[in-house]
């Protein structure tokens, strides 16, 4: 079984800068796409960025510029570096990973802006 534990959501002031990590563990085969999802009250989940595992990134027209992700191939873990966060950044971030059409979600975490 494949498992996904996300870490480093908070409460952040407007303008301030938060790093998302999610570790994957279990059977994980390359190659594979691994990304972050948000979903704010009352709103679709939505695509934040996705990378594979051969490091190619897309990104949301809404943080191009402004978040980053990256992964650690050997440790199986995925990160998101979020900076200039603005209010409309609160939401639930989820952790996926697609492997063989398979989809794999982490349980979430909390990330608020909010001065």
């Amino acid at each position: 079984q494949v498992q996904l534990v996300e870490s480093g959501g908070g409460l952040v002031q407007p303008g301030g800068s938060l790093r998302l990590s999610c570790a994957a563990s279990g059977s994980i085969f390359s190659p594979n796409v691994m990304g972050w999802f948000r979903q704010a009250p009352e709103k679709q989940r939505e695509l934040v960025a996705t990378i594979t595992s051969g490091g190619t990134t897309n990104y949301a027209n809404s943080v191009r510029g402004r978040f980053t992700i990256s992964r650690d191939n050997a440790k199986n873990t995925v990160y998101l570096q979020m900076s200039s966060l603005k209010p409309e950044d609160t939401a639930v971030y989820y952790c996926k990973l697609r492997v063989f059409q398979n989809d794999y979600w982490g349980q979430g975490t909390q990330v608020t802006v909010s001065s």
